[in-house]
């Protein structure tokens, strides 16, 4: 949503239907105070480790490496991927002061260092911080001795996952490389 479709929908809620703002602005206050961050994967989650996380049906040995929640939910639409996750909440940005201690990348070394995981899967965005990091998380992976594959086809230089098609983001998958 751009900002004027935010104002627009702020006049609104403020000039007729102020219980709805009411509705929101509470749904928006339990969210932040119930939901936190996975022990495993730091996606969102209401639990300690997150639905993912927990289910049998996952491939924990596949790990797929993600920028943000709304990349995760991408991959999940796509039904191209059932191994498990770790979202990062951003990108390498020297230029923004986001370098690997405030990804957590000591988190995900630890998660690699565990020996569950035998492939790790990079699925940042294809902008220069996205392939950046890429870059930085597929030589920690070879430094645990595990295969690192990037995902290819189809995703255009400079797109951003959560707005790309699933068929897409399928063949994406199906057609990594190694890093």
């Amino acid at each position: 949503m751009g900002a004027k479709s935010a104002q627009r929908m702020a006049f609104h809620l403020l000039g007729r239907d102020r219980g709805a703002a009411r509705e929101i602005a509470g749904a928006l206050l339990q969210a932040v105070e119930r939901i936190g961050h996975c022990e495993r994967c730091n996606n969102f989650s209401e639990t300690d480790v997150c639905g993912i996380c927990r289910s049998p049906r996952r491939d924990s040995g596949l790990l797929c490496v993600v920028e943000s929640p709304a990349d995760l939910v991408s991959l999940e639409q796509s039904g191209a991927f059932t191994g498990t996750y770790f979202v990062l909440m951003g990108r390498l940005s020297p230029l923004d002061g986001i370098g690997p201690e405030e990804l957590g990348l000591s988190k995900l070394e630890t998660l690699l260092a565990s020996g569950a995981v035998r492939e790790v899967i990079l699925a940042t965005n294809a902008t220069v911080e996205g392939e950046a990091t890429a870059h930085y998380i597929g030589e920690l992976a070879r430094r645990h001795h595990l295969l690192a594959t990037r995902i290819a086809y189809g995703v255009p230089v400079g797109g951003e996952l959560e707005y790309i098609d699933r068929g897409t983001l399928a063949r994406a998958f199906s057609g990594r490389r190694e890093a």
